[in-house]
């Protein structure tokens, strides 16, 4: 415990320290900065801004006030981390559900970390740090995906390599911004899963698209029951093969009964598809077989 209690102080030390502009640190190089980045230093709140490429944008307020009383008793276990700007002026990388908390459970200062890096940098750590750390919803990553794909220049194959993540996952996540910005929303918000997401995005028409979706949400279903759904539509839209008016042909009874009544034998009449068909005349001996025989000559 007691060790706890000195780290806690030095953070507090090299804060103070921080504040006087002639230890300024600028750059690695700089003296001192071993000391300062990469350590554990208390911070105050006010000099800290959002991080404008965070990827997450909705927080839970019931959550976070759930955290704030964490933070209340136990303190902030797990610091943030920041980037040094200026002179006594950070940006967050990652921990803004922390960082949130810590104000809302009255804190003036919050551990973190600092680090210096530019904006491209800055990026990239907040995307990789915040996605291994929180459950973002699927559209807040695709999202971040997109801008590293459009800010940094990055092919899906480097980002993959950037993130940690598979290609074949980056792609999925992509796909997801074709959908209805509505759908988008709904993903966002939890009425439907990233699963069926998926699943919607093969429909190309926008109003099916949305018709389906209103479906699923009202009559809540599975992921498996939307593919269905998806499966259906699309063979909805394949071409009928045009069917011959003579395959709804039927034979009625009374038909069969006048060969029946003709030979004095039980026929058989049976239509195949297309109109076709047969008729079975049984016999059951060379006699009745002539017998038969005469009735067609004549």
């Amino acid at each position: 415990m007691a060790k706890a209690v000195k780290k806690q102080a030095l953070g507090r030390g090299l804060s103070a320290l921080l504040k006087d502009p002639a230890n300024d640190i600028k750059s690695v190089e700089d003296a001192g900065a071993d000391k300062v980045v990469g350590n554990i230093i208390e911070l105050e709140l006010d000099a800290i801004e959002i991080n404008p490429f965070q990827p997450r944008s909705n927080f839970n307020e019931e959550t976070l006030k759930e955290l704030a009383t964490s933070i209340k008793e136990l303190g902030v276990i797990q610091p943030i981390t920041v980037r040094k700007l200026d002179f006594n002026k950070y940006q967050l990388i990652s921990g803004e559900r922390r960082l949130r908390a810590s104000k809302l459970a009255g804190l003036t200062t919050v551990p973190a970390y600092i680090r210096l890096a530019n904006d491209n940098e800055s990026l990239v750590m907040a995307l990789v740090e915040n996605i291994q750390r929180h459950d973002l919803d699927p559209i807040e990553i695709a999202i971040s995906y997109q801008r590293l794909i459009d800010e940094i220049s990055l092919t899906q194959e480097e980002l993959s390599e950037r993130v940690g993540k598979k290609r074949s996952t980056i792609t999925n996540y992509l796909r997801l911004l074709k959908l209805d910005p509505i759908i988008q929303t709904g993903m966002r918000d939890g009425f439907i899963s990233m699963g069926h997401g998926r699943a919607l995005i093969n429909i190309e028409n926008a109003d099916a698209q949305s018709e389906i979706y209103h479906k699923v949400v009202t009559q809540n279903l599975s992921v498996r029951e939307t593919e269905a759904l998806v499966k259906k539509y699309h063979e909805s839209l394949k071409p009928k093969t045009a069917k011959s008016n003579s395959s709804n042909f039927e034979v009625e009874d009374t038909d069969k009964k006048v060969f029946t009544d003709f030979f004095g034998a039980k026929v058989d009449v049976k239509v195949t598809g297309n109109g076709k068909g047969k008729i079975t005349i049984p016999f059951h001996s060379e006699e009745d077989f002539n017998r038969i025989l005469k009735l067609i000559h004549n």
